[in-house]
């Protein structure tokens, strides 16, 4: 019969957990001697962290990397801000940069927006602005050479029932109507 007798030490995967490091270098180190053991084969953490630190190269050891960053262009950081502000949240200073934080919020929105208007379109609720604008334009003309013809179809009704010339009429009717056709065509705001 065993008797499970309790460990003085660590075992090889607590200790690569306590160093950070893989079970498999933990392994090396022991083998290469690097390690301070316990006569149960176990590792002494303490002792074996200082005879590590004495017999590491620090050349050979890895140091955490300095990320890298790319300056970001002041136009993409107002770019954030705006659409920040734009859904009430807090924007980043001007010249203070913008968080990871920030800017993966403001792309966000971005995308959800554009996928909304995307889905608008397909739904028949938004269309092309070019294509609105020919449209109203089209429309508009329609309706001018409709008011300019007026006065030719018109003018004989209106002469036989006033007992005037129809000629007269419709002279009288046209310049009515062209004044006030361009009435309606002076410059306004545009849309």
């Amino acid at each position: 019969m065993m008797i499970g007798l309790a460990m003085q030490g660590m075992s090889e995967r607590r200790y690569a957990a306590h160093v950070g490091l893989s079970r498999g270098a933990i392994q090396k180190a022991k083998a290469a001697g690097r390690l301070v053991l316990h006569a149960d084969g176990s590792i002494d953490a303490a002792a074996s962290d200082r005879r590590r630190a004495e017999t590491t190269d620090p050349s050979k050891t890895r140091r955490a990397a300095t990320p890298k960053l790319k300056p970001v262009p002041e136009a993409a950081v107002s770019a954030v801000g705006d659409t920040l502000r734009e859904q009430g949240m807090a924007a980043p200073v001007t010249g203070g940069g913008t968080t990871f934080l920030q800017a993966k919020t403001a792309h966000e929105v971005l995308k959800a927006q554009e996928r909304r208007i995307r889905l608008a379109r397909l739904k028949g609720e938004l269309v092309d602005r070019d294509r609105a604008t020919a449209l109203v334009f089209r429309l508009a003309r329609e309706e001018r050479d409709a008011w300019v013809n007026w006065p030719a179809r018109v003018a004989a009704l209106m002469a036989a029932e006033l007992g005037t010339e129809t000629a007269a009429m419709q002279k009288v009717l046209e310049a009515h109507v062209r004044a006030h056709l361009e009435e309606l065509a002076q410059p306004r705001i545009a849309l």
